[in-house]
């Protein structure tokens, strides 16, 4: 079995959840036992739901916090009738708006608020217990109820003191109790005093052999405590973004991303590093013999594949722009958005259209607005992209730090030149300046606006001097090593490596 730790997951992830959904996949083409685990709380949505989202199979997804009950992976289920049932003779008023239903229980001075899981939906999520003002008790479904939240009025507000997890049954598998953020975890048998020590019992428990893969794809917080109870099992670090700080680092020091410090630091503990590019697969090579005097395996795995080179079928629409990432500041999608503004003066049709969601999207719809691009500039959401990228002539990235990028690969398995900063590692692995695309000078001196100028360079320059047909070919070139099968094998491979070696 190959066991995948990560920290959270989201309707707007990351680049570490699209990298696990990926390998998932190929795990799954070369019938390979996978179970993906997750360590983090997640109050506001039932975890099925965006695993399910991004390509994960319910059977192939561990929750820590359900891990010790019966109750599995599910998608919600529960609905207001069966809450209702739970009413007896109970006398209620009921109203609803949206996604959100309340039971009045006016004799007794109680009211529910139900979280629905749409506005069109009668599947319960959660249900808020509100007593003469104050809030008691959150239950939380999906299927059953998985577990319950209790609360207590501190200083004028709810304070959380109890969670009880349970089984199918209703029966308590284990309760945590919640002290100014200080927790404990209360078992028949054992008391645990801390989350990270949850981990590390939720590992022990896999009774993991030499059979067995880890891989570890965020060690914050959960690294020490998995290596320590992994037992005889083969423990992979996969990287998914630049490893050190290059201006705290010199020849004698280095300064390591603290993503990866502890996984570093415990070298012989790990069996393999997995990079996703071979050139940081180099860099880490050459940093590990130079400052800790030892050669590592470390690996180059692509953290996604092509299933196949995707063409036009319509065409593709003319200096019309494509990007997609998460909503994210350090994706500086704000400077796209100026520099098509700034480029548009001399390519009067351009157009581009964002494709994401996250925390700047409502920065970048004033910013559109203020620039009075909205004619050209849109906001698209999230979406499929496999067959999208390809109705579009060039793809922009204003990225300054991408350990991979999906997008990338996307982009030129479609065909697309590509514009982005000459930066580590995926804007150099997919963008070979003056073959496919521009790579832009990015010194960390230079301010937005000349990052912003530069990019409208490179936009204009595209569109007025460069020959695009033979840039979408040299794409498609670079995409080719990327195909499914290719990396389907390197999995293989090392996976027969690891459990071979034991």
């Amino acid at each position: 079995m190959v066991y995948n730790f990560n920290l959270g997951i989201g309707w707007a992830s990351s680049g570490v959840e699209y990298a696990q959904a990926y390998r998932a996949n190929i795990l799954r083409r070369i019938g390979q036992d996978a179970k993906f685990v997750f360590t983090d709380m997640f109050p506001q949505e039932n975890i099925e739901h965006m695993t399910k989202n991004i390509g994960f199979l319910d059977s192939e997804v561990l929750w820590l916090y359900t891990f010790f009950s019966d109750c599995k992976i599910a998608p919600v289920s529960f609905s207001l009738k069966d809450l209702e049932k739970q009413f007896s003779d109970r006398k209620y008023t009921f109203t609803r708006q949206g996604n959100k239903a309340k039971y009045e229980f006016s004799e007794e001075d109680i009211f529910y608020m139900v979280y629905l899981t749409d506005e069109k939906s009668n599947l319960v999520h959660r249900v808020e217990i509100v007593s003469r003002g104050k809030l008691i008790r959150k239950d939380y479904y999906t299927y059953c109820r998985i577990y319950a939240e209790y609360y207590a009025p501190l200083d004028g507000r709810a304070h959380l003191y109890q969670r009880r997890f349970f089984n199918e049954d209703g029966t308590v598998a284990y309760e945590e109790i919640n002290d100014n953020d200080v927790v404990m975890y209360q078992f028949p048998d054992r008391l645990i005093c801390s989350k990270e020590e949850l981990v590390g019992y939720m590992v022990s428990k896999l009774a993991l052999t030499e059979q067995d893969v880890v891989l570890i794809d965020r060690t914050t917080g959960i690294g020490q405590a998995i290596m320590q109870n992994a037992g005889s099992a083969k423990i992979g670090i996969v990287i998914h973004a630049d490893h050190f700080s290059e201006g705290s680092t010199d020849e004698v020091n280095i300064l390591w991303n603290n993503y990866y410090e502890y996984a570093f630091s415990q070298h012989r503990r790990v069996a393999f590093y997995v990079t996703a590019t071979d050139a940081q697969n180099t860099l880490l090579r050459e940093q590990f013999q130079k400052y800790y005097g030892i050669t590592p395996c470390v690996v180059t795995i692509p953290v996604g594949s092509l299933d196949r080179l995707v063409y036009p079928k319509n065409g593709r629409k003319k200096h019309a722009l494509i990007t997609a990432s998460r909503l994210a500041s350090e994706k500086h999608v704000d400077w796209l958005v100026a520099a098509v503004c700034e480029a548009r003066k001399q390519i009067p049709d351009l157009t581009l259209d964002i494709y994401g969601k996250g925390g700047e999207e409502e920065r970048l719809q004033k910013q559109i607005r203020r620039l009075r691009c909205t004619d050209y500039v849109r906001l698209c959401g999230q979406q499929n992209l496999a067959e999208v990228y390809a109705g579009y002539e060039a793809y922009l990235s204003g990225s300054t730090s991408e350990g991979f990028g999906l997008t990338l690969l996307e982009a030129a398995g479609s065909g697309l030149p590509i514009i982005g900063f000459d930066v580590r590692y995926g804007n150099q692995t997919f963008i070979e300046d003056g073959k496919n695309g521009y790579l832009i000078e990015a010194g960390s001196e230079m301010d937005s606006k000349l990052r912003i100028g530069k990019l409208a360079e490179a936009i204009v320059r595209l569109f007025t001097e460069a020959d695009l047909e033979a840039f979408c070919e040299h794409s498609y070139r670079i995409a080719e090593r990327y195909l499914t099968e290719e990396v389907e094998n390197q999995w293989k491979n090392l996976l027969q490596e690891m459990t071979s070696c034991s």
